[in-house]
């Protein structure tokens, strides 16, 4: 037992309102830096399950995506209009987009590589797409085939015929911060291929760590290099967590006023073209950590959501990688003990 002098006891009860009063101001401060809400793109159903190596049935893909539709996520990718050649998981894009429950006001992106998966994905009924560019040399040709100008060329030909059609184009960047194949990557290409897409008529862009390599210090490279060309709140952040970074990299891109962040049920995913990628950030540790910090991230329901990300995970044999979920359900399992 540790005894305190008799004067000690009586300071917590001194500096109470100065603390309080204090950490409310700090709050106040901080707060007015940050964006007041972030919108979360859901995109578990295409970047969490392309790398899977097992087919998952498209009855049990539908019945995830209507899921998450019930939890109140307000915006959540698909599936991608993809060659089956090269991702055979995706192969159901056309049955799984006419299949789900669309919920209205809930946006459902789909991510199409060239004219003949817009076509695609315009006969299936989408609204709204997304292109993949890469800001490094290697990874664009393992992923596309083709040279970055040369995707950049495309993609302005798919994004002039989806805009004619009404849809809706966002943009994807991957390997911000680094290459699997080149490593670092200079930021000026990341510069380049950013300011290419919305000239070509992004709404916005994503900003993709797709190794899971990038730290603080690097997003705010990379953020303080973008600022001069594009706006801040027309950019997201696509965060792998293959290092344990994610948040931290969300952090930093919202101290920059971005209010975009794409993110994983359960932290699911990986990229087929990228060896050693884990999975996206889990959603449900991207919403414990916004609302801790008083910034409203929709009507999500957490507690379905971890249950959602939990049923996934099941069926595929995975591992919850989601920090909150694990945490979660081993206090609920504990409490049920009481």
């Amino acid at each position: 037992m540790i005894f305190l002098h008799s004067s000690y006891r009586m300071v917590p009860k001194i500096l109470s309102p100065c603390r309080q009063s204090f950490s409310t101001s700090i709050q106040t401060e901080w707060n007015h830096s940050l964006p007041s809400k972030v919108r979360i793109v859901e995109v578990g159903p295409r970047d969490g399950l392309q790398n899977e190596k097992n087919f998952v049935p498209t009855e049990e893909k539908i019945k995830f995506i209507d899921k998450l539709t019930e939890t109140g996520l307000e915006t959540i990718e698909v599936t991608s209009f993809i060659s089956p050649k090269w991702v055979p998981q995706l192969a159901d894009a056309k049955q799984v987009f006419t299949s789900i429950q669309k919920k209205p006001g809930v946006r459902y992106p789909v991510l199409v590589p060239n004219l003949k998966g817009l076509e695609a994905a315009l006969e299936a009924g989408a609204q709204e797409i997304a292109i993949f560019a890469a800001a490094s040399e290697t990874f664009s040709r393992k992923n596309l085939n083709c040279s970055i100008d040369e995707s950049l060329s495309r993609f302005k030909q798919v994004t002039e015929e989806a805009r004619k059609q009404g849809l809706s184009v966002r943009g994807y960047v991957s390997c911000v911060a680094g290459c699997p194949f080149e490593g670092p990557i200079e930021t000026d290409k990341v510069v380049k291929v950013t300011r290419g897409l919305f000239e070509m008529g992004c709404y916005e862009v994503s900003l993709g760590d797709t190794i899971g390599v990038g730290t603080p210090g690097d997003f705010h490279r990379i953020l303080q290099a973008l600022k001069p060309h594009v706006s801040m709140s027309a950019l997201a952040v696509h965060c792998h967590d293959t290092r344990g970074t994610a948040l931290a990299n969300i952090l930093t891109a919202l101290q920059y006023q971005v209010a975009v962040v794409d993110a994983s049920v359960a932290g699911l995913g990986g990229c087929p073209f990228a060896p050693g990628a884990t999975g996206n950030v889990a959603t449900e540790d991207v919403i414990y950590m916004l609302r801790g910090m008083h910034i409203d991230v929709g009507p999500v329901d957490l507690s379905a959501l971890i249950t959602c990300g939990q049923q996934v995970c099941d069926l595929l044999g995975k591992k919850n990688n989601s920090k909150v979920a694990v945490a979660t359900q081993a206090r609920n399992k504990m409490h049920a003990k009481l």
